[in-house]
């Protein structure tokens, strides 16, 4: 068997698992939606009977139901809140992540000054499989 057909197995192999994982996982989605969608039918059935009895929770013999209020805050003007930040030195107001895509981009132009304080670099080598867009024989 020659090498080529090694790799051919080898790519038809991949193709024929990463294929099968694609429909697992779209068959789970369908199902985990489903269910979320049943969780959320009830979860508003005990909240109307938390409100009924205006209680922030209540005990069953099954469980305990508990009322909560989550906050969650977004940013409509990014520019404006940047000043924001700055002028209130509030840096912790923010996620520590770094953009990879942006970051990617400010080292391309200062690539002989070397990396920022405190940042560092990890490479990984991978391998993707494309289909073959045409049988060619």
């Amino acid at each position: 068997m020659s090498e080529d057909m090694k790799l051919d197995d080898l790519v038809t192999t991949y193709l024929t698992i990463r294929t099968e994982r694609n429909t697992l996982k779209n068959q789970w989605e369908i199902r985990d939606a489903e269910l979320k969608a049943d969780l959320e039918q009830l979860e508003q059935a005990m909240l109307v009977a938390c409100n009924a009895i205006n209680a922030d929770s209540i005990r069953t013999g099954s469980g305990t139901i508990i009322k909560s209020l989550k906050e969650t805050y977004t940013c409509g003007d990014w520019d404006n809140f940047k000043q924001f930040v700055v002028e209130n030195n509030a840096l912790d107001l923010l996620q520590q992540r770094i953009s990879q895509s942006n970051f990617k981009e400010f080292m391309s132009t200062r690539q002989d000054e070397g990396l920022p304080p405190g940042i560092s670099t990890m490479r990984e080598v991978s391998i993707t499989v494309r289909k073959p867009t045409s049988k060619t024989i």
